[in-house]
């Protein structure tokens, strides 16, 4: 049974930083691309970043270029997002994903407000 459980959600003031975790299970982790996609109310879901499965290679949509990290753990099947300098518009629910399998997490709900 695969399982993509998110944690690390919260609210935030605009600036301040959040780190998202994903833990995978009922599937080969670390022979799978990983992303996060994010969906803000009203708005369909958006790629937010990947990375390979051997986690050389990330790519990120240009809106958080610079601000946002991924990363992975195959050792312990994690993939991180390290969000930096957040913004309102960075409010969404935050989902972990392998996108070639169509595995999805449930998603965190990350808010950015004063």
């Amino acid at each position: 049974q695969v399982q993509l459980v998110e944690s690390g959600g919260g609210l935030v003031q605009p600036g301040e930083s959040l780190r998202l975790s994903c833990i995978a299970s009922g599937f080969t982790f670390e022979n799978q691309g990983m992303a996060w996609f994010r969906q803000a109310p009203g708005k369909g879901r958006e790629f937010v970043a990947r990375i390979t499965d051997n986690g050389r290679y990330t790519d990120y949509t240009d809106f958080v270029k610079g601000r946002f990290t991924i990363s992975r753990d195959n050792a312990k099947n994690m993939v991180f997002l390290q969000m930096n300098n957040l913004k309102p518009e960075d409010t969404a629910v935050y989902y972990c994903g392998a996108p070639n399998r169509d595995f999805w997490g449930h998603g965190t709900q990350v808010t950015v407000s004063s």
